[in-house]
Protein backbone atom coordinates (compact mmCIF):
# COMPACT_ATOMS: atom_id res chain seq x y z
CA UNK A 1 0.00 0.00 0.00
CA UNK A 2 2.98 2.31 -0.04
CA UNK A 3 6.55 2.73 -1.35
CA UNK A 4 7.76 3.44 2.77
CA UNK A 5 10.32 0.54 3.76
CA UNK A 6 9.80 -0.84 7.55
CA UNK A 7 11.78 0.59 10.17
CA UNK A 8 13.41 -2.49 11.49
CA UNK A 9 12.78 -6.26 11.29
CA UNK A 10 10.13 -5.97 14.44
CA UNK A 11 7.90 -4.06 12.19
CA UNK A 12 8.36 -5.93 8.98
CA UNK A 13 4.86 -6.99 7.85
CA UNK A 14 5.07 -11.29 7.11
CA UNK A 15 1.54 -11.63 6.94
CA UNK A 16 -1.06 -9.64 4.78
CA UNK A 17 1.88 -7.81 3.14
CA UNK A 18 -0.67 -5.96 0.48
CA UNK A 19 -2.06 -4.51 3.79
CA UNK A 20 1.36 -3.21 5.54
CA UNK A 21 1.67 0.66 5.83
CA UNK A 22 5.08 1.97 6.75
CA UNK A 23 4.39 5.58 5.61
CA UNK A 24 4.86 7.54 9.08
CA UNK A 25 2.15 10.21 7.84
CA UNK A 26 -0.63 7.59 7.99
CA UNK A 27 0.48 5.62 10.95
CA UNK A 28 0.16 8.97 12.37
CA UNK A 29 -3.14 9.69 11.17
CA UNK A 30 -4.60 6.52 12.49
CA UNK A 31 -3.11 7.28 15.87
CA UNK A 32 -4.53 10.22 15.73
CA UNK A 33 -8.07 8.57 15.13
CA UNK A 34 -7.76 5.98 18.14
CA UNK A 35 -8.73 6.26 21.61
CA UNK A 36 -7.21 3.76 23.45
CA UNK A 37 -3.52 2.14 23.60
CA UNK A 38 -2.82 -1.18 24.13
CA UNK A 39 0.24 -1.13 26.09
CA UNK A 40 2.18 -5.23 26.46
CA UNK A 41 5.05 -5.77 28.69
CA UNK A 42 7.24 -8.64 30.36
CA UNK A 43 7.25 -8.96 33.77
CA UNK A 44 8.63 -10.96 36.66
CA UNK A 45 5.15 -12.65 36.57
CA UNK A 46 4.63 -12.79 33.12
CA UNK A 47 3.80 -10.62 30.29
CA UNK A 48 0.89 -8.25 30.55
CA UNK A 49 -1.21 -5.73 28.32
CA UNK A 50 -3.04 -2.89 29.51
CA UNK A 51 -4.97 -0.35 28.48
CA UNK A 52 -4.08 3.47 28.00
CA UNK A 53 -4.84 6.56 27.17
CA UNK A 54 -2.22 8.34 24.70
CA UNK A 55 -1.30 11.17 22.48
CA UNK A 56 1.03 11.89 20.11
CA UNK A 57 3.51 14.61 19.23
CA UNK A 58 7.00 15.66 17.10
CA UNK A 59 7.62 14.67 13.52
CA UNK A 60 10.64 13.18 11.62
CA UNK A 61 12.50 11.08 14.46
CA UNK A 62 11.54 13.22 17.25
CA UNK A 63 7.89 12.01 16.68
CA UNK A 64 6.66 10.09 19.89
CA UNK A 65 3.57 7.89 21.71
CA UNK A 66 3.10 9.25 25.16
CA UNK A 67 1.35 7.45 27.65
CA UNK A 68 0.61 7.28 31.38
CA UNK A 69 -0.67 4.49 33.56
CA UNK A 70 0.64 1.33 35.85
CA UNK A 71 3.57 0.81 34.80
CA UNK A 72 5.53 1.78 37.95
CA UNK A 73 6.64 -1.39 39.72
CA UNK A 74 7.85 -3.07 36.03
CA UNK A 75 9.91 0.20 35.39
CA UNK A 76 11.57 0.18 38.55
CA UNK A 77 12.53 -3.45 37.99
CA UNK A 78 13.66 -2.69 34.75
CA UNK A 79 15.63 0.55 35.55
CA UNK A 80 13.69 2.90 34.41
CA UNK A 81 13.43 1.84 31.20
CA UNK A 82 10.76 -0.91 29.43
CA UNK A 83 10.69 -2.99 25.85
CA UNK A 84 7.47 -2.24 24.99
CA UNK A 85 4.95 -3.06 22.37
CA UNK A 86 1.82 -0.39 21.65
CA UNK A 87 -1.23 -1.35 19.66
CA UNK A 88 -4.18 1.05 18.49
CA UNK A 89 -6.97 -0.38 16.78
CA UNK A 90 -9.90 1.15 14.74
CA UNK A 91 -12.51 -1.43 13.88
CA UNK A 92 -14.84 0.17 10.85
CA UNK A 93 -17.05 -2.82 9.90
CA UNK A 94 -17.57 -6.47 9.86
CA UNK A 95 -16.89 -8.27 6.39
CA UNK A 96 -19.64 -10.91 6.23
CA UNK A 97 -18.36 -13.68 3.92
CA UNK A 98 -20.41 -16.59 1.70
CA UNK A 99 -18.41 -18.65 4.06
CA UNK A 100 -17.80 -18.38 7.82
CA UNK A 101 -13.57 -19.26 7.11
CA UNK A 102 -13.40 -16.11 5.05
CA UNK A 103 -15.51 -13.55 7.97
CA UNK A 104 -13.00 -10.60 8.35
CA UNK A 105 -13.26 -7.18 9.71
CA UNK A 106 -12.24 -3.75 8.08
CA UNK A 107 -9.78 -1.94 10.40
CA UNK A 108 -6.94 0.37 10.72
CA UNK A 109 -3.91 -0.80 13.04
CA UNK A 110 -0.70 0.59 14.25
CA UNK A 111 2.22 -1.46 16.11
CA UNK A 112 4.96 0.35 17.96
CA UNK A 113 8.05 -1.31 19.01
CA UNK A 114 10.49 0.76 21.52
CA UNK A 115 11.76 1.75 24.82
CA UNK A 116 9.91 3.37 27.16
CA UNK A 117 11.17 5.83 29.06
CA UNK A 118 10.03 8.18 32.47
CA UNK A 119 9.28 11.60 31.60
CA UNK A 120 9.94 12.70 35.35
CA UNK A 121 10.86 16.78 34.87
CA UNK A 122 7.52 18.50 36.39
CA UNK A 123 7.08 21.38 33.31
CA UNK A 124 7.93 18.65 31.18
CA UNK A 125 5.41 16.34 32.20
CA UNK A 126 2.53 18.71 32.20
CA UNK A 127 3.30 19.16 28.93
CA UNK A 128 2.92 15.38 27.71
CA UNK A 129 -0.08 14.97 30.12
CA UNK A 130 -1.55 17.94 28.16
CA UNK A 131 -1.15 16.48 24.81
CA UNK A 132 -2.43 13.16 25.87
CA UNK A 133 -5.56 15.02 27.77
CA UNK A 134 -6.46 16.70 24.88
CA UNK A 135 -6.05 13.85 22.47
CA UNK A 136 -9.10 12.13 24.42
CA UNK A 137 -10.95 15.69 25.95
CA UNK A 138 -9.58 18.93 25.08
CA UNK A 139 -10.62 20.24 28.45
CA UNK A 140 -7.20 21.59 29.70
CA UNK A 141 -7.45 25.32 29.35
CA UNK A 142 -10.51 25.21 30.85
CA UNK A 143 -9.89 22.90 33.77
CA UNK A 144 -7.93 22.92 37.07
CA UNK A 145 -4.52 22.58 36.32
CA UNK A 146 -2.77 19.39 37.78
CA UNK A 147 -1.30 20.16 41.19
CA UNK A 148 2.54 19.00 41.96
CA UNK A 149 0.85 16.23 44.18
CA UNK A 150 -1.38 15.08 40.75
CA UNK A 151 2.39 15.38 38.29
CA UNK A 152 4.20 13.59 41.34
CA UNK A 153 1.94 10.69 41.43
CA UNK A 154 1.73 10.07 37.58
CA UNK A 155 3.74 8.29 35.82
CA UNK A 156 4.08 9.49 31.83
CA UNK A 157 6.23 7.51 29.54
CA UNK A 158 7.28 8.42 26.23
CA UNK A 159 8.40 5.67 23.03
CA UNK A 160 9.70 6.96 19.95
CA UNK A 161 7.46 6.05 16.46
CA UNK A 162 10.59 5.08 15.11
CA UNK A 163 9.85 1.55 14.99
CA UNK A 164 6.10 1.49 13.80
CA UNK A 165 4.04 -0.52 11.10
CA UNK A 166 0.45 -0.19 10.48
CA UNK A 167 -2.16 -2.59 8.68
CA UNK A 168 -5.39 -1.53 6.94
CA UNK A 169 -7.92 -3.68 5.83
CA UNK A 170 -11.01 -2.42 3.56
CA UNK A 171 -13.42 -3.20 0.63
CA UNK A 172 -15.30 -6.65 0.18
CA UNK A 173 -15.37 -9.96 1.45
CA UNK A 174 -12.64 -12.27 -0.55
CA UNK A 175 -14.54 -15.54 -1.36
CA UNK A 176 -13.81 -18.75 -3.41
CA UNK A 177 -14.22 -18.72 -6.81
CA UNK A 178 -16.38 -21.53 -6.26
CA UNK A 179 -19.14 -19.07 -4.29
CA UNK A 180 -19.42 -16.31 -6.25
CA UNK A 181 -22.76 -17.64 -7.94
CA UNK A 182 -23.77 -19.46 -4.81
CA UNK A 183 -26.93 -18.87 -2.82
CA UNK A 184 -24.85 -17.27 0.26
CA UNK A 185 -24.89 -13.61 1.33
CA UNK A 186 -21.90 -11.39 1.26
CA UNK A 187 -21.53 -7.90 2.23
CA UNK A 188 -19.79 -5.19 4.90
CA UNK A 189 -21.56 -3.84 8.01
CA UNK A 190 -20.04 -0.82 8.83
CA UNK A 191 -19.53 0.44 12.37
CA UNK A 192 -18.82 4.10 12.84
CA UNK A 193 -18.14 5.49 16.48
CA UNK A 194 -19.77 9.02 18.03
CA UNK A 195 -20.07 10.56 21.25
CA UNK A 196 -23.38 11.34 22.52
CA UNK A 197 -24.72 14.13 23.85
CA UNK A 198 -22.48 15.81 26.92
CA UNK A 199 -24.92 16.33 30.03
CA UNK A 200 -23.02 17.60 33.65
CA UNK A 201 -22.57 15.71 36.45
CA UNK A 202 -25.36 15.49 39.00
CA UNK A 203 -23.27 17.19 41.96
CA UNK A 204 -22.16 20.19 39.62
CA UNK A 205 -22.44 23.57 40.84
CA UNK A 206 -24.96 25.61 39.71
CA UNK A 207 -24.03 28.47 37.42
CA UNK A 208 -20.78 26.01 35.99
CA UNK A 209 -20.78 26.32 32.02
CA UNK A 210 -20.12 22.98 30.08
CA UNK A 211 -16.78 24.26 27.74
CA UNK A 212 -17.06 24.89 24.23
CA UNK A 213 -14.48 22.35 23.31
CA UNK A 214 -16.83 19.60 25.33
CA UNK A 215 -20.10 20.60 23.78
CA UNK A 216 -18.55 20.34 20.56
CA UNK A 217 -17.76 16.67 21.10
CA UNK A 218 -21.33 15.80 20.95
CA UNK A 219 -21.74 17.06 17.49
CA UNK A 220 -22.82 20.56 15.58
CA UNK A 221 -26.78 19.17 17.43
CA UNK A 222 -25.27 18.92 21.22
CA UNK A 223 -27.00 21.22 23.17
CA UNK A 224 -25.56 22.07 27.25
CA UNK A 225 -27.64 19.80 29.29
Amino acid sequence: MTDAQPASPRTTMRRGTDRAVYERQRIRTILDAGVIAHVGVTTDDGPIVLPMAYGTRGDGDAAEILIHGALANAMLKAGRSLDVCITVTIVDGLVVARSPFHNSMNYRSVVVRGTATAIDDPEEKSTALHVINDHIAPIWDTARPPSASDLKKTLVLSVPLTEASAKVRDGDPIDDEADMDGPYWAGVVPLTSTWGEPHAASDLADGVDMPESVIALGGSDAQPT
